[in-house]
């Protein structure tokens, strides 16, 4: 599957946000969004998602233009930066998904004890593992991921990166973080957001020459 969004035009009153937004990514690479904060980068990934509804926009997969909300075809699945899952049983929650608790606690095995608690019970980052976990094994063939990498442990990010390039292989997958690095690790395929559009990273060193990131930060 290849997923595209074009021509994408975003004001809030006069201040425009995002321009001249072009991306592409498909089934088999997670593609990664960089950019400074206030960018518009949780918004774009509003826009493909559709509960954000632009001036302009077009989204197509595999050529075909998508006239209605993504979310309403059933293909994706979206983890926004806040809270989103009802206050529930994590077993609840696991069925409601039907995402299977025993592979999660396979990897996840400090979080078995949690099965029969209602997930606000949970730390930060704990809610933000089961979150992360249930969107990515979701049966969706898009999965947007906005700052998965925030408030989670330095090895359960890890755990997090080795799922993400396992469902890679039959999903599209749109990562952003903060963490650049981890979405440098992660993504196949980046794109740096700046001024409302979007810029192909061919090169990893280009993100030094956009001033997105200072210089030497790569050594």
């Amino acid at each position: 599957m290849i997923l595209e969004i074009d021509n994408v035009e975003l004001n809030f009153n006069s201040k425009r946000i995002l321009s001249g937004i072009y991306l592409k990514a498909e089934t088999g690479t997670v593609t990664g969004i960089l950019g400074s904060n206030g960018s518009g980068k949780s918004c774009l990934l509003n826009i493909i998602f559709g509960n954000l509804q632009p001036k302009y926009k077009l989204i197509r997969i595999d050529s075909n233009p998508i006239l209605k909300p993504l979310y309403q075809t059933k293909l994706v699945t979206y983890l926004p930066q806040h809270k989103f899952l009802p206050n529930l049983k994590l077993c609840t929650l696991f069925k409601l998904f039907k995402v299977s608790w025993k592979g999660f606690i396979l990897t996840f095995s400090t979080l078995k004890k949690y099965e029969k608690t209602k997930i606000n019970r949970l730390s930060g980052g704990e809610q933000r593992i089961v979150e992360i976990y249930l969107i990515l094994k979701s049966d969706s063939k898009i999965v947007l991921l906005d700052e998965p990498f925030s408030h989670v442990a330095p090895l359960q990010i890890e755990y997090i990166k080795q799922i993400i390039n396992a469902e890679k292989k039959h999903k599209v997958v749109i990562i952003t973080d903060h963490m650049y690095s981890h979405i440098i690790e992660t993504s196949d395929e980046i794109y740096l957001l700046k001024n409302g559009c979007t810029k192909k990273i061919e090169k990893i060193n280009e993100l030094e020459d956009y001033k997105y990131l200072n210089e030497g930060s790569l050594i």
